[in-house]
């Protein structure tokens, strides 16, 4: 056969194995957002991800280790995908309208706030759970927005000696000002396009008038 080989197209057995470890954790999500952490078992699991038990137990050797990873890598998926911040990118009110924007619309999903509580819910009798959530999302996500305020300091764009660590956690919770709690405990709806667009220009305009250079108008 000539060219690639099946394996270099990225169709060989390492293709075939991610395939099943994506339909493994998509079973998994289904049990565990319908039935939670210890309501699941892993033969439901098997039966939801269309798989045997002993192949389910090749990939994953316990529901802790499979619940660890569906959570993390879910949180992974998110920070990955809205924290994508060009350093260079010296429209800081855009930049953070677009983040505040995309942040609140994806925390605000529904099946977002289950996997919050489930994790919560877990982790107090697996506190691995938490910390490896917590890490995969929220301090990743304020890793970057830090890396991006540091740049921004360094340019005159925000005020000199700005603790850009507590400035990222500061403008993510002005976005959210009690959203996540109401949602946690189930009450009302999900904010609107309306209201999450006024939520984010409030929380850019106080961010702006707490964080911006002394010249700021």
């Amino acid at each position: 056969m000539s060219g690639a080989s099946i394996k270099e197209r990225g169709q060989g057995p390492q293709a075939g194995e991610s395939d099943k470890r994506r339909q493994i954790l998509e079973g998994a999500r289904q049990v565990f957002m319908a039935s939670g952490f210890d309501g699941a078992s892993m033969g439901e699991i098997a039966r939801a991800a269309g798989v045997s038990k002993g192949t389910l137990y090749v990939y994953f050797d316990s529901k802790e280790a499979l619940f660890e990873a569906l959570t993390t890598e879910e949180k992974e998926g998110l920070a990955e995908a809205l924290f994508r911040l060009d350093e260079d990118d010296p429209d800081l009110c855009a930049v953070l309208t677009r983040l505040g924007t995309s942040y609140l619309a994806m925390m605000a999903r529904p099946e977002h706030v289950s996997l919050i509580r489930m994790v919560i819910g877990a982790c107090e009798k697996f506190p691995r759970f938490g910390q490896a959530f917590f890490e995969a999302g929220p301090a990743c996500g304020t890793e970057r927005l830090k890396a991006y305020f540091d740049s921004q300091v360094a340019a005159g764009r925000l005020a000199p000696g700005t603790d850009t660590d507590l400035a990222a956690k500061h403008f993510l919770h002005l976005c959210q000002a009690g959203m996540m709690t109401r949602l946690l405990f189930n009450v009302g709806e999900a904010p609107s396009e309306a209201e999450i667009r006024y939520r984010v220009a409030e929380a850019v305009r106080v961010f702006y008038a707490g964080y911006g250079p002394p010249t700021a108008g």
